[in-house]
Protein backbone atom coordinates (compact mmCIF):
# COMPACT_ATOMS: atom_id res chain seq x y z
CA UNK A 1 0.00 0.00 0.00
CA UNK A 2 1.29 3.37 -0.91
CA UNK A 3 0.93 6.65 1.27
CA UNK A 4 -1.43 9.54 -1.00
CA UNK A 5 1.59 11.74 -1.72
CA UNK A 6 2.00 12.77 -5.30
CA UNK A 7 4.51 10.72 -6.61
CA UNK A 8 8.07 13.23 -6.81
CA UNK A 9 8.38 14.68 -10.54
CA UNK A 10 11.85 14.10 -11.80
CA UNK A 11 13.48 12.27 -14.21
CA UNK A 12 15.61 10.89 -11.74
CA UNK A 13 15.23 7.10 -10.91
CA UNK A 14 13.97 6.70 -7.61
CA UNK A 15 16.34 4.89 -4.80
CA UNK A 16 14.18 2.18 -3.04
CA UNK A 17 15.17 1.87 0.38
CA UNK A 18 13.91 -1.19 2.09
CA UNK A 19 13.04 -0.68 5.77
CA UNK A 20 12.23 1.72 8.16
CA UNK A 21 14.78 1.58 10.85
CA UNK A 22 17.36 3.94 12.31
CA UNK A 23 19.45 3.05 9.02
CA UNK A 24 16.72 3.09 6.66
CA UNK A 25 14.98 6.63 7.67
CA UNK A 26 18.67 8.11 7.67
CA UNK A 27 19.31 6.61 4.28
CA UNK A 28 16.03 7.97 2.81
CA UNK A 29 16.58 11.00 4.24
CA UNK A 30 20.46 11.53 2.77
CA UNK A 31 19.14 10.84 -0.33
CA UNK A 32 16.37 13.09 -0.46
CA UNK A 33 18.04 16.02 1.13
CA UNK A 34 20.64 14.98 -2.13
CA UNK A 35 17.85 15.98 -4.56
CA UNK A 36 17.24 12.19 -5.40
CA UNK A 37 13.60 10.56 -5.14
CA UNK A 38 12.97 8.10 -2.63
CA UNK A 39 10.81 4.84 -2.25
CA UNK A 40 10.74 4.19 1.66
CA UNK A 41 9.22 -0.15 1.81
CA UNK A 42 8.39 -0.41 5.53
CA UNK A 43 6.10 -3.73 6.18
CA UNK A 44 4.87 -2.52 10.03
CA UNK A 45 2.33 -1.99 10.79
CA UNK A 46 0.95 -4.28 8.34
CA UNK A 47 3.30 -7.26 9.81
CA UNK A 48 4.84 -6.82 13.02
CA UNK A 49 8.41 -8.24 13.97
CA UNK A 50 8.65 -10.24 17.27
CA UNK A 51 10.09 -6.93 19.13
CA UNK A 52 8.75 -3.66 17.46
CA UNK A 53 5.23 -2.50 19.07
CA UNK A 54 4.26 0.09 16.91
CA UNK A 55 4.42 0.99 12.90
CA UNK A 56 6.41 4.59 13.83
CA UNK A 57 9.89 4.87 11.83
CA UNK A 58 13.26 4.74 13.76
CA UNK A 59 11.63 2.59 16.91
CA UNK A 60 13.98 1.81 19.56
CA UNK A 61 13.41 -1.39 20.16
CA UNK A 62 15.74 -1.75 23.64
CA UNK A 63 17.40 0.67 25.23
CA UNK A 64 16.51 4.74 24.89
CA UNK A 65 20.06 5.60 25.22
CA UNK A 66 22.61 6.76 22.45
CA UNK A 67 25.54 5.99 24.42
CA UNK A 68 28.05 8.48 25.50
CA UNK A 69 28.04 12.12 23.56
CA UNK A 70 31.79 12.84 24.47
CA UNK A 71 33.05 14.02 21.47
CA UNK A 72 36.50 14.37 22.72
CA UNK A 73 37.06 10.98 24.79
CA UNK A 74 34.43 8.14 23.82
CA UNK A 75 34.09 6.85 20.17
CA UNK A 76 30.79 6.92 19.97
CA UNK A 77 30.31 10.52 20.71
CA UNK A 78 32.64 10.78 18.13
CA UNK A 79 30.43 9.40 16.10
CA UNK A 80 27.87 11.71 17.29
CA UNK A 81 29.61 14.43 15.93
CA UNK A 82 30.52 13.01 13.00
CA UNK A 83 26.82 12.87 12.02
CA UNK A 84 25.66 15.46 12.94
CA UNK A 85 28.08 17.21 10.62
CA UNK A 86 26.81 15.36 7.96
CA UNK A 87 23.49 16.73 8.53
CA UNK A 88 21.92 13.32 10.31
CA UNK A 89 17.95 13.36 10.67
CA UNK A 90 18.91 10.64 13.54
CA UNK A 91 20.75 13.65 15.29
CA UNK A 92 18.65 15.92 14.72
CA UNK A 93 15.97 14.63 16.14
CA UNK A 94 17.72 12.65 19.43
CA UNK A 95 18.95 16.16 19.64
CA UNK A 96 15.69 18.09 19.70
CA UNK A 97 14.31 15.03 22.44
CA UNK A 98 16.69 14.33 24.73
CA UNK A 99 16.20 13.36 28.07
CA UNK A 100 18.47 14.19 31.19
CA UNK A 101 20.97 10.69 31.24
CA UNK A 102 24.62 12.08 32.51
CA UNK A 103 27.40 11.97 30.06
CA UNK A 104 25.35 10.00 27.70
CA UNK A 105 22.65 11.02 25.15
CA UNK A 106 19.01 9.56 25.67
CA UNK A 107 16.09 10.18 24.09
CA UNK A 108 12.49 9.93 24.91
CA UNK A 109 11.30 7.20 22.49
CA UNK A 110 7.40 7.82 21.31
CA UNK A 111 8.16 11.10 20.40
CA UNK A 112 11.64 10.88 18.99
CA UNK A 113 10.51 8.09 16.48
CA UNK A 114 7.12 10.35 16.03
CA UNK A 115 9.76 13.03 14.87
CA UNK A 116 11.39 11.15 12.62
CA UNK A 117 8.32 9.86 11.04
CA UNK A 118 6.94 13.26 10.37
CA UNK A 119 10.34 14.16 8.70
CA UNK A 120 9.93 11.43 6.46
CA UNK A 121 6.57 11.80 5.58
CA UNK A 122 6.75 15.57 5.24
CA UNK A 123 9.40 15.59 2.43
CA UNK A 124 8.10 15.88 -1.05
CA UNK A 125 10.91 13.92 -2.63
CA UNK A 126 10.68 10.97 -0.30
CA UNK A 127 7.62 8.28 -0.92
CA UNK A 128 6.34 5.92 1.77
CA UNK A 129 5.37 2.14 0.72
CA UNK A 130 3.64 -0.08 3.21
CA UNK A 131 3.75 -3.93 3.06
CA UNK A 132 6.36 -6.58 3.27
CA UNK A 133 9.00 -7.18 0.68
CA UNK A 134 9.63 -10.84 0.40
CA UNK A 135 11.98 -11.20 -1.88
CA UNK A 136 15.74 -9.60 -3.17
CA UNK A 137 14.51 -6.72 -5.65
CA UNK A 138 13.55 -6.73 -9.21
CA UNK A 139 16.14 -5.85 -11.58
CA UNK A 140 14.48 -3.23 -12.90
CA UNK A 141 14.82 -1.20 -9.49
CA UNK A 142 18.42 -0.64 -10.17
CA UNK A 143 19.35 1.25 -6.92
CA UNK A 144 18.20 -0.36 -3.84
CA UNK A 145 19.64 -0.35 -0.08
CA UNK A 146 18.12 -3.35 1.86
CA UNK A 147 18.02 -1.51 5.47
CA UNK A 148 16.11 -4.41 7.31
CA UNK A 149 18.21 -4.35 10.34
CA UNK A 150 18.87 -7.68 12.47
CA UNK A 151 14.78 -8.79 12.44
CA UNK A 152 14.85 -9.35 8.96
CA UNK A 153 11.62 -11.01 7.82
CA UNK A 154 12.20 -14.53 7.26
CA UNK A 155 11.29 -14.75 3.77
CA UNK A 156 13.62 -11.81 2.94
CA UNK A 157 16.19 -13.66 5.17
CA UNK A 158 15.89 -16.96 3.01
CA UNK A 159 16.03 -14.59 -0.30
CA UNK A 160 19.44 -12.85 0.51
CA UNK A 161 20.74 -16.38 1.69
CA UNK A 162 19.99 -17.78 -1.96
CA UNK A 163 21.51 -15.63 -3.82
CA UNK A 164 24.65 -15.22 -2.03
CA UNK A 165 25.45 -18.65 -1.19
CA UNK A 166 26.67 -17.65 2.22
CA UNK A 167 25.21 -18.71 5.24
CA UNK A 168 23.19 -15.91 7.29
CA UNK A 169 24.84 -15.15 11.31
CA UNK A 170 23.07 -14.86 14.00
CA UNK A 171 23.34 -13.42 17.65
CA UNK A 172 20.25 -13.51 20.77
CA UNK A 173 19.84 -9.76 21.24
CA UNK A 174 17.53 -8.87 24.74
CA UNK A 175 15.55 -6.28 25.98
CA UNK A 176 15.86 -4.59 29.77
CA UNK A 177 13.09 -4.39 31.62
CA UNK A 178 11.25 -0.57 32.29
CA UNK A 179 9.38 0.78 35.43
CA UNK A 180 7.01 3.41 36.70
CA UNK A 181 9.27 5.89 38.37
CA UNK A 182 6.26 6.44 41.48
CA UNK A 183 6.81 2.50 42.09
CA UNK A 184 10.44 2.87 43.23
CA UNK A 185 11.07 3.65 46.75
CA UNK A 186 13.06 6.55 47.32
CA UNK A 187 13.60 5.63 50.95
CA UNK A 188 15.92 3.24 49.78
CA UNK A 189 17.14 4.90 46.46
CA UNK A 190 17.91 8.25 44.98
CA UNK A 191 19.45 10.17 42.48
CA UNK A 192 22.33 10.87 40.99
CA UNK A 193 24.76 10.06 37.94
CA UNK A 194 28.21 8.32 38.32
CA UNK A 195 30.45 10.88 39.50
CA UNK A 196 27.77 13.37 39.45
CA UNK A 197 28.62 13.94 35.32
CA UNK A 198 26.27 16.05 33.27
CA UNK A 199 25.85 15.85 30.13
CA UNK A 200 23.12 16.77 27.03
CA UNK A 201 19.79 17.84 29.03
CA UNK A 202 20.93 16.84 32.50
CA UNK A 203 22.16 18.30 35.86
CA UNK A 204 24.51 15.20 37.43
CA UNK A 205 21.61 13.80 39.36
CA UNK A 206 19.53 11.74 36.35
CA UNK A 207 19.94 7.89 37.00
CA UNK A 208 17.72 6.27 40.25
CA UNK A 209 20.48 4.55 42.17
CA UNK A 210 19.29 1.40 44.05
CA UNK A 211 22.09 -0.56 46.74
CA UNK A 212 22.70 -3.90 47.98
CA UNK A 213 25.18 -4.77 50.16
CA UNK A 214 27.25 -7.99 49.79
CA UNK A 215 24.87 -10.65 51.29
CA UNK A 216 22.01 -9.00 48.90
CA UNK A 217 24.09 -8.87 46.03
CA UNK A 218 25.55 -12.47 46.03
CA UNK A 219 21.81 -13.68 46.77
CA UNK A 220 20.56 -11.70 43.89
CA UNK A 221 23.60 -13.42 41.34
CA UNK A 222 22.68 -16.91 42.61
CA UNK A 223 18.53 -16.19 42.17
CA UNK A 224 19.93 -15.14 38.42
CA UNK A 225 21.59 -18.03 38.05
CA UNK A 226 18.49 -20.49 39.55
CA UNK A 227 15.75 -18.74 37.56
CA UNK A 228 13.71 -19.80 34.79
CA UNK A 229 15.07 -19.29 31.65
CA UNK A 230 13.24 -18.57 28.32
CA UNK A 231 14.16 -21.81 25.95
CA UNK A 232 15.40 -21.95 22.80
CA UNK A 233 14.49 -23.88 20.15
CA UNK A 234 16.83 -26.25 18.18
CA UNK A 235 17.98 -23.99 15.43
CA UNK A 236 18.88 -21.33 17.88
CA UNK A 237 20.72 -22.89 20.58
CA UNK A 238 24.10 -22.48 18.91
CA UNK A 239 23.84 -18.68 17.96
CA UNK A 240 26.00 -16.67 20.08
CA UNK A 241 25.16 -13.83 22.41
CA UNK A 242 26.74 -9.97 21.15
CA UNK A 243 29.73 -9.31 23.96
CA UNK A 244 28.46 -6.21 24.37
CA UNK A 245 24.47 -6.94 24.79
CA UNK A 246 24.40 -10.35 26.96
CA UNK A 247 21.58 -10.96 29.95
CA UNK A 248 22.30 -10.46 32.95
CA UNK A 249 21.84 -14.09 34.05
CA UNK A 250 24.39 -15.11 31.16
CA UNK A 251 26.83 -12.32 33.05
CA UNK A 252 26.05 -13.84 36.83
CA UNK A 253 27.14 -17.24 35.14
CA UNK A 254 30.63 -16.20 34.21
CA UNK A 255 31.49 -15.44 37.84
CA UNK A 256 30.24 -13.82 40.93
CA UNK A 257 31.80 -10.58 40.38
CA UNK A 258 31.27 -10.13 37.09
CA UNK A 259 28.15 -7.80 37.18
CA UNK A 260 30.12 -5.57 39.92
CA UNK A 261 32.41 -5.28 37.39
CA UNK A 262 29.73 -4.15 34.92
CA UNK A 263 26.45 -2.72 35.12
CA UNK A 264 26.01 -2.63 38.59
CA UNK A 265 29.69 -1.31 39.68
CA UNK A 266 29.08 1.09 42.28
CA UNK A 267 31.83 3.34 41.79
CA UNK A 268 31.12 6.95 41.65
CA UNK A 269 28.11 6.81 43.48
CA UNK A 270 27.58 7.44 47.17
CA UNK A 271 24.29 6.45 49.02
CA UNK A 272 23.05 9.90 51.12
CA UNK A 273 20.62 7.39 52.92
CA UNK A 274 24.07 5.83 53.96
CA UNK A 275 26.81 7.84 53.09
CA UNK A 276 29.60 6.39 55.15
CA UNK A 277 28.49 2.90 53.98
CA UNK A 278 30.15 2.04 50.70
CA UNK A 279 27.49 0.01 48.86
CA UNK A 280 28.97 -2.81 47.40
CA UNK A 281 26.38 -3.03 44.52
CA UNK A 282 24.54 -0.29 42.54
CA UNK A 283 21.52 -0.68 39.75
CA UNK A 284 20.64 2.09 37.94
CA UNK A 285 17.95 3.02 35.71
CA UNK A 286 17.84 5.68 33.33
CA UNK A 287 15.06 7.82 32.04
CA UNK A 288 12.86 6.46 29.40
CA UNK A 289 10.08 9.17 28.58
CA UNK A 290 9.97 13.16 28.36
CA UNK A 291 7.42 13.01 31.18
CA UNK A 292 9.89 11.37 33.49
CA UNK A 293 7.56 8.46 34.48
CA UNK A 294 9.33 5.50 33.14
CA UNK A 295 12.82 4.15 33.75
CA UNK A 296 14.75 1.65 32.33
CA UNK A 297 17.16 -0.66 34.06
CA UNK A 298 20.79 -0.03 32.79
CA UNK A 299 22.36 -3.55 31.32
CA UNK A 300 19.75 -5.41 32.72
CA UNK A 301 19.09 -7.41 29.33
CA UNK A 302 17.30 -10.51 30.06
CA UNK A 303 15.66 -13.66 28.82
CA UNK A 304 14.67 -14.74 32.16
CA UNK A 305 10.63 -16.07 32.33
CA UNK A 306 8.36 -13.20 33.33
CA UNK A 307 7.29 -14.56 36.61
CA UNK A 308 11.11 -15.03 37.41
CA UNK A 309 11.75 -11.52 36.34
CA UNK A 310 9.61 -9.85 38.58
CA UNK A 311 10.29 -12.36 42.25
CA UNK A 312 13.96 -12.06 41.18
CA UNK A 313 13.85 -7.83 40.40
CA UNK A 314 11.88 -6.95 42.84
CA UNK A 315 14.41 -8.36 45.91
CA UNK A 316 16.48 -5.34 44.92
CA UNK A 317 16.10 -2.87 47.46
CA UNK A 318 13.91 -0.09 46.38
CA UNK A 319 12.07 -2.34 43.95
CA UNK A 320 10.47 -4.02 46.63
CA UNK A 321 6.77 -2.46 44.74
CA UNK A 322 8.13 -2.24 41.63
CA UNK A 323 5.02 -1.82 38.73
CA UNK A 324 6.76 -3.14 35.33
CA UNK A 325 6.29 -0.89 32.46
CA UNK A 326 7.60 -3.52 29.97
CA UNK A 327 9.09 -6.83 31.15
CA UNK A 328 12.71 -7.91 29.27
CA UNK A 329 12.79 -10.38 26.65
CA UNK A 330 15.27 -11.36 24.01
CA UNK A 331 14.83 -12.09 20.06
CA UNK A 332 17.08 -13.29 17.58
CA UNK A 333 19.09 -10.96 15.17
CA UNK A 334 20.67 -11.75 11.98
CA UNK A 335 23.38 -10.17 9.79
CA UNK A 336 24.89 -10.71 6.66
CA UNK A 337 29.04 -11.95 6.11
CA UNK A 338 29.10 -8.59 4.72
CA UNK A 339 33.39 -9.09 4.43
CA UNK A 340 32.60 -11.61 2.20
CA UNK A 341 29.23 -10.01 0.43
CA UNK A 342 29.97 -6.49 0.32
CA UNK A 343 32.34 -3.97 -1.49
CA UNK A 344 33.84 -0.92 0.09
CA UNK A 345 30.88 0.85 -2.07
CA UNK A 346 28.59 -1.49 0.27
CA UNK A 347 27.22 -2.87 -3.01
CA UNK A 348 26.30 -6.71 -2.85
CA UNK A 349 29.02 -8.27 -5.09
CA UNK A 350 27.05 -10.21 -6.74
CA UNK A 351 24.15 -7.91 -7.56
CA UNK A 352 25.78 -4.67 -7.57
CA UNK A 353 22.78 -2.96 -7.53
CA UNK A 354 21.46 -3.64 -4.28
CA UNK A 355 23.58 -1.77 -0.95
CA UNK A 356 23.19 -2.90 2.67
CA UNK A 357 22.62 -0.75 5.73
CA UNK A 358 22.42 -0.68 9.46
CA UNK A 359 22.82 -3.53 11.85
CA UNK A 360 21.84 -6.28 8.85
CA UNK A 361 25.95 -5.57 7.99
CA UNK A 362 27.22 -6.45 11.72
CA UNK A 363 27.37 -3.46 13.47
CA UNK A 364 25.34 -3.28 16.68
CA UNK A 365 24.02 0.10 18.80
CA UNK A 366 21.97 2.62 17.02
CA UNK A 367 23.97 5.49 16.18
CA UNK A 368 26.39 2.84 14.56
CA UNK A 369 22.89 1.24 12.61
CA UNK A 370 22.08 4.72 11.48
CA UNK A 371 25.85 5.87 10.45
CA UNK A 372 25.90 3.32 7.71
CA UNK A 373 22.84 4.24 6.82
CA UNK A 374 23.72 7.73 6.46
CA UNK A 375 26.91 6.33 4.23
CA UNK A 376 24.97 4.11 2.54
CA UNK A 377 22.61 7.04 1.24
CA UNK A 378 24.86 9.25 0.42
CA UNK A 379 26.94 6.52 -2.08
CA UNK A 380 23.16 5.36 -3.68
CA UNK A 381 22.28 9.38 -3.90
CA UNK A 382 25.54 9.94 -5.62
CA UNK A 383 25.08 6.56 -7.94
CA UNK A 384 21.52 8.44 -9.01
CA UNK A 385 23.24 11.58 -10.09
CA UNK A 386 26.04 9.60 -12.33
CA UNK A 387 28.89 9.67 -9.63
CA UNK A 388 30.65 8.44 -7.19
CA UNK A 389 30.76 8.95 -3.16
CA UNK A 390 34.15 8.31 -1.46
CA UNK A 391 34.20 5.95 1.29
CA UNK A 392 34.84 8.13 4.69
CA UNK A 393 38.71 8.20 5.90
CA UNK A 394 39.83 5.31 8.02
CA UNK A 395 40.66 8.17 10.92
CA UNK A 396 36.72 8.75 11.26
CA UNK A 397 34.23 6.33 12.87
CA UNK A 398 32.09 6.31 9.67
CA UNK A 399 35.13 5.24 8.00
CA UNK A 400 36.35 2.49 10.50
CA UNK A 401 32.69 1.10 10.83
CA UNK A 402 33.33 1.03 7.16
CA UNK A 403 36.69 -1.20 7.30
CA UNK A 404 34.94 -3.35 10.19
CA UNK A 405 32.11 -4.31 7.23
CA UNK A 406 34.18 -4.63 4.43
CA UNK A 407 37.58 -5.57 5.87
CA UNK A 408 38.72 -5.11 9.24
CA UNK A 409 38.66 -8.61 10.59
CA UNK A 410 40.85 -11.48 11.35
CA UNK A 411 41.44 -14.17 8.19
CA UNK A 412 42.09 -17.74 8.34
CA UNK A 413 39.93 -20.68 8.79
CA UNK A 414 38.43 -19.77 12.12
CA UNK A 415 37.73 -16.31 12.01
CA UNK A 416 34.50 -15.45 12.55
CA UNK A 417 32.83 -11.87 11.35
CA UNK A 418 30.99 -10.38 14.69
CA UNK A 419 29.12 -7.39 15.33
CA UNK A 420 30.91 -4.67 16.85
CA UNK A 421 30.31 -0.99 17.82
CA UNK A 422 32.34 1.74 16.97
CA UNK A 423 35.36 1.83 19.52
CA UNK A 424 39.00 3.61 19.53
CA UNK A 425 40.09 0.30 18.55
CA UNK A 426 38.88 0.78 15.02
CA UNK A 427 41.16 3.71 14.52
CA UNK A 428 44.10 3.64 12.99
CA UNK A 429 47.51 4.79 15.38
CA UNK A 430 48.45 8.44 14.78
CA UNK A 431 52.34 8.24 14.01
CA UNK A 432 54.66 9.49 16.63
CA UNK A 433 52.91 10.68 18.76
CA UNK A 434 54.40 12.42 21.62
CA UNK A 435 52.43 11.16 25.57
CA UNK A 436 53.79 13.91 27.29
CA UNK A 437 52.11 16.94 29.50
CA UNK A 438 52.56 20.34 29.01
CA UNK A 439 55.29 20.21 31.68
CA UNK A 440 57.16 17.53 29.64
CA UNK A 441 56.59 14.38 31.85
CA UNK A 442 55.91 11.02 30.10
CA UNK A 443 51.89 10.46 30.56
CA UNK A 444 51.12 6.75 32.04
CA UNK A 445 48.18 5.03 32.28
CA UNK A 446 44.69 6.35 32.57
CA UNK A 447 46.38 9.99 31.40
CA UNK A 448 47.91 8.59 28.20
CA UNK A 449 44.50 6.95 27.54
CA UNK A 450 42.80 9.86 27.64
CA UNK A 451 44.92 11.65 25.97
CA UNK A 452 45.26 9.34 22.92
CA UNK A 453 41.56 9.50 22.47
CA UNK A 454 41.72 13.24 22.46
CA UNK A 455 43.69 13.14 19.23
CA UNK A 456 41.85 10.23 17.89
CA UNK A 457 39.27 12.16 17.95
CA UNK A 458 40.24 15.80 16.98
CA UNK A 459 41.69 14.17 13.79
CA UNK A 460 38.42 12.13 12.96
CA UNK A 461 36.32 15.80 13.38
CA UNK A 462 38.84 17.49 11.72
CA UNK A 463 38.93 14.51 8.60
CA UNK A 464 35.34 14.00 8.28
CA UNK A 465 34.87 17.72 7.34
CA UNK A 466 36.51 16.76 3.78
CA UNK A 467 33.76 13.84 3.55
CA UNK A 468 30.44 15.38 4.50
CA UNK A 469 31.15 18.73 2.10
CA UNK A 470 32.19 16.06 -0.93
Amino acid sequence: MTNDKTSPTTSLSPVHVIGGGLAGSEAAWQIAQAGVPVILHEMRPEKMTAAHQTGGFAELVCSNSFRSDDKYGNAVGVLHEEMRKAGSLIMREGDTHKLPAGGALAVDRNVFSDGVTKALKDHPLITIEYGEVTALPPTEWDNVIIATGPLTSPALAEAILEATGEDSLAFFDAIAPIIYKDSIDFDKAWMQSRYDKKGPGGDGADYINCPLDKEQYENFIQALIDADHTEFKDWEKDTPYFESCLPIEVMASRGIETLRWGPMKPVGLTNPHSPDIKSHAIVQLRQDNALGTIYNMVGFQTKMKYNSQTDILRAIPGLENAVFARLGGIHRNTFINSPKLLNTQLQLKVRPAIRFAGQIMGVEGYVESAALGLITGRMAAAQALGKEYPVPPLTTAMGSLVEHVTGGYLSGPKAKFQPMNVNFGLFPPIPDLVYKSEDGKRMRGKDKTRFRKRHFAIRALEDIEGWVNT
